[in-house]
């Protein structure tokens, strides 16, 4: 078996290189985001008394 010359060589390691596993990044951090604004104005927001039903107010 003889020794591969130069080129070959260069095309051996630039295929081992594309074929090679690379560990997958670091997923980029993320800020924790605030669900209050979505919850604001809905009416199981508000206090119990003022949740309840008032007919004689309709």
């Amino acid at each position: 078996m003889r020794d591969p010359s130069d080129e070959e060589m260069a095309a051996i390691m630039v295929a081992v290189e594309m074929l090679w596993p690379r560990p997958a990044p670091e997923p980029a951090p993320t800020e924790e985001v605030s669900n209050r604004w979505r919850f604001s104005g809905r009416w199981w927001a508000r206090p119990s008394p003022a949740r309840r039903e008032r007919p004689w107010l309709r």
